[in-house]
């Protein structure tokens, strides 16, 4: 039989209970390997812990978890682990503009407690679908290895070196010190000090490879707004037409709406955001606007806000009832 410590021993009663309603003290030790006096010890242990391990009624007795029970420490064995990274890695690189960013902080996560044995499998996963086929980077796709690097850096305030393409195809060695890494409604970039340029720079994390961190990065850096760093650098292509534009929602919210390929924003008064729109025509402006759903003031130009209103008065006008049936 194998002894299992007094911690290891309460997490696995935490987790046994936590599978079926309800379990007798019996059930327990045999599942357990221990005497029913144990299990009665546990259950004394678990309750000064605050768990609320309620005594069933019945004619054998028994344990259950009750409600607003504190949910037990989550256990996985290695395939379950490995399978979870991978998934959440799945996650990360496909919807940058969602749940991808929960996704990666939940992976660097369950990162740091992988065991040797399942990190080693996982590193010959990467190895496995980066062999299968073209480099992430061809289609624009992140390294999800390279990715979680990045953000742990930018946890731990560490170093980085890695290799850059950038739009032209040409490779760089460069080394920073992350600040943060930022999404997008379609990519990943990450902003940083560049050590060489003593600067901050935006980089595109599909063109990164090779990332790893080199020791820690220095105490004090210029303060940045790494989102704001980051719309600055990929809204720097020229429109045809820019529009001033006051949109009433916070800042954060419409980050979310409008992507920083199209707009800058600015904070106006912590409920309404100034954003710089830019496009193609002043009428794809203004369809764009009123698709968004919220309130807006258009500040210029003109022909953008006549535009809008043309628009809207064209909706109200299909909105109104027909006239009295006439015939007859």
């Amino acid at each position: 039989m194998v002894v299992l410590s007094a911690s290891h021993r309460l997490l696995q009663l935490l987790t046994v209970l936590s599978t079926r309603p309800e379990w007798t003290a019996a059930e327990l030790a045999e599942r357990l390997g221990v005497h029913e006096r144990t299990v009665r010890r546990d259950v004394v242990k678990l309750r000064e812990l605050g768990y609320g391990v309620e005594a069933a009624t019945g004619p054998w007795g028994g344990y259950r978890l009750g409600p607003g029970s504190r949910t037990p420490p989550l256990s996985l064995d290695d395939d379950e682990a490995l399978a979870t990274a991978i998934a959440l890695r799945r996650l990360a690189r496909d919807h940058p503009d969602g749940e991808g960013q929960a996704a990666l902080t939940a992976l660097l996560k369950l990162q740091r407690s992988l065991p040797r044995r399942t990190a080693e499998a996982l590193g010959r996963f990467d190895s496995a679908i980066a062999d299968a086929g073209e480099a992430p980077a061809a289609h624009g796709e992140v390294a999800l290895s390279v990715l979680t690097v990045l953000a742990g850096a930018c946890r731990a305030r560490d170093r980085v070196r890695f290799r850059y393409r950038d739009r032209r195809g040409v490779e760089t060695v460069r080394e920073v010190e992350p600040a943060q890494v930022v999404r997008t409604a379609h990519r990943w970039y990450l902003a940083a000090w560049d050590l060489d340029r003593d600067d901050w720079r935006v980089f595109r994390a599909d063109r990164i490879a090779g990332a790893a961190v080199t020791g820690p990065a220095a105490p004090h850096r210029p303060d940045v707004d790494p989102a704001a760093l980051v719309e600055a650098a990929i809204t720097d292509t020229p429109y045809e037409v820019y529009a001033d534009v006051e949109i009433h929602r916070p800042l954060a919210e419409v980050r979310g709406l409008v992507p920083a390929t199209v707009a800058q924003h600015g904070d106006a008064d912590g409920h309404r955001t100034r954003t710089r729109l830019g496009g193609p025509s002043a009428r794809w402006i203004a369809d764009y606007l009123l698709r968004l759903g919220v309130p807006f003031t258009v500040l210029g130009p003109d022909e953008v806000r006549e535009l809008v209103v043309t628009r809207l008065q064209e909706l109200l006008s299909l909105q109104r009832p027909p006239g009295p049936d006439r015939r007859g």
